[in-house]
C-alpha cells in the first residue's frame, strides 16, 4: 500500500488546486463513503484443469505503456487464481493504426463469428459505433456479480453494453518555475497561448486523448452545455468559430504548428523545457512524477468548465463462443482487489464506486474524484479529427 499512499498523496494535493473532471467526463461516478470493502469474486476450485478443459480468449486493447503495464500485472494475477482461463492480450500501442473494431464488425458481416476477438478495451466512441452495428453483448449483474458494484448511472449511459472499468480526466499540466498563475478558463487559456508564443503544445487529436479533449473543448466552448453528450450532425454547423479559432492558434503553439504524436509527444516536450504547458491525461503525470520522468516543478491545474475525461470499456463481443471465460475475467477485473491495483498502477478512478474498496482508499479520494464532465459525440469525435486535420494541421 506505500505506492497508494505516496501516489495518492498527489491526489490529495491536486485536489486543492482543482475539482477534477471524470478514459478516457460528467458526473457519471458517484462516490460514496463509509461503505465496507466487498470480498473478492471466489477463486475456480484448486484443482489444476487439464489443458482440453482450458479456455483460452483473446483481448484487444490499445493505449501508452502504463495500460499495457496494468494487464501485464493483471492477467497473471487472475490466471494465478482462475487457472481453467488463458488470456491472449493483444496490445496495439496507442497512435498506431488501431483497427480492431472494424475487424470485430467485419467478421460480424461475413458470418464469421468473433474474427478472434472476444474482448475489447477502448473509449466511448467505439462503446456508441458498436451499439449502433449491434456487436457487443449486453452485461449484467447475473453473469458478473461485481458489475453490481459499478455506478449504475455510468452503466445506463454506456447501454450496459460496456464496463467502465477504469477513469481518468485530462488537465492542464505546467511547469510552475515559468508559470505563476496557470489559466483557469480555456478564454484564459486561449490569451495565455498567443502571449507566450511556442511555449504551449498540444498533441494530434486523433493520437491521444489529451489532445482529441483540447479540440473539442475549443470547439464547444461557446456552445450549449448539454452539447456535448450530443451526436446529432447538424451540430458541425457550429463547429466553424471552434475551428477558426483553432486554426489561427496554430502560429502561437510549439513550432508554430507542430502537433506531436500520441499523449506522451506532448509530456516530453514538458519534460524536456521546450514548453511550459500542456494538456494531458492526469493519471500519466502523476505516474511519471511519481517515477521522476518529470520535473518535480511539474503542476496540475482543472479549469472551469474542465476538460473532457471519463472512462475506459470493456465490451464483450457478441458473436464470442467465450462468454463465460469472458465474464470470469470482467468479474476479477471489478473486484476490489484487482480494482486496488488499477488504483495504484495507473494513478486513476476506480472502475466501481469507492465505497467497495478500503476506507483508506476512500479517504485519499474525498474532494478529488467528484465532477466529471463526459463528451460523448459519438461518431461526431472522427468526424472533428477529419476536419482538424484539413482546417488546421494542413494549413
Amino acid at each position: 500500500m506505500s505506492r497508494i499512499n505516496t501516489r495518492f498523496t498527489a491526489l490529495g494535493a491536486l485536489a486543492l488546486t482543482f475539482s477534477i473532471l471524470s478514459a478516457c467526463g460528467s458526473a457519471n461516478t458517484n462516490a460514496s463513503s463509509g461503505g465496507s470493502a466487498s470480498a473478492p469474486a471466489p477463486a475456480s476450485s484448486s484443482a489444476s484443469p487439464s489443458k482440453a478443459d482450458t479456455v483460452k480468449f483473446d483481448f484487444y486493447f490499445s493505449g501508452s505503456q502504463n495500460v499495457k503495464d496494468l494487464w501485464d500485472t493483471l492477467i497473471p494475477m487472475f490466471e494465478d487464481q482462475n487457472p481453467n482461463v488463458k488470456v491472449n492480450a493483444v496490445y496495439i500501442p496507442s497512435g498506431t493504426d488501431n483497427q480492431t473494431y472494424n475487424k470485430v464488425l467485419a467478421a460480424k458481416k461475413a458470418g464469421k463469428g468473433s474474427g478472434g476477438i472476444d474482448l475489447v478495451e477502448d473509449g466511448i466512441v467505439t462503446v456508441t459505433q458498436g451499439q449502433e452495428d449491434d456487436v457487443w453483448e449486453k452485461l449484467s449483474a447475473g453473469s458478473i456479480a461485481n458489475l453490481a458494484n459499478v455506478d449504475a448511472q455510468t452503466m445506463t449511459d454506456a447501454g450496459n453494453m460496456a464496463i467502465p472499468y477504469r477513469s481518468s480526466a485530462v488537465i492542464l499540466a505546467y511547469n510552475s518555475e515559468k508559470v505563476a498563475t496557470p489559466p483557469k478558463t480555456m478564454d484564459e487559456l486561449l490569451a495565455w497561448i498567443k502571449a507566450n508564443p511556442e511555449r504551449f503544445a498540444y498533441n494530434d487529436p486523433s493520437t491521444g486523448g489529451a489532445g482529441s479533449s483540447f479540440v473539442q473543448t475549443v470547439l464547444y466552448k461557446d456552445l450549449p452545455a448539454d452539447a456535448i453528450h450530443s451526436s446529432d450532425p447538424a451540430i458541425m454547423e457550429q463547429w466553424k468559430t471552434g475551428f477558426d479559432e483553432l486554426k489561427d492558434l496554430g502560429k502561437y503553439v510549439y513550432g508554430e504548428g507542430i502537433y506531436p504524436k500520441k499523449n506522451q509527444g506532448t509530456l516530453d516536450l514538458l519534460n524536456s523545457g521546450e514548453v511550459d504547458m500542456i494538456p494531458a491525461w492526469s493519471d500519466m503525470v502523476l505516474q511519471q512524477l511519481a517515477a521522476d520522468q518529470l520535473p518535480a516543478s511539474t503542476k496540475m491545474v482543472q479549469m472551469t468548465p474542465g476538460f473532457n475525461g471519463g472512462p475506459t470499456y470493456l465490451m464483450v463481443n457478441k458473436q464470442s463462443e467465450k462468454k463465460d471465460a469472458v465474464y470470469q475475467f470482467l468479474n476479477y477485473v471489478l473486484s476490489p482487489e484487482a480494482q486496488t491495483v488499477i488504483v495504484d498502477k495507473m494513478n486513476g478512478f476506480p472502475g466501481i464506486e469507492v465505497s467497495h474498496l478500503s476506507q483508506e482508499v476512500q479517504d485519499k479520494f474525498k474532494g478529488v474524484i467528484e465532477g466529471f464532465r463526459t463528451f460523448n459525440l459519438g461518431d461526431l469525435g472522427t468526424e472533428i479529427n477529419k476536419r482538424w486535420q484539413s482546417d488546421v494541421a494542413a494549413q
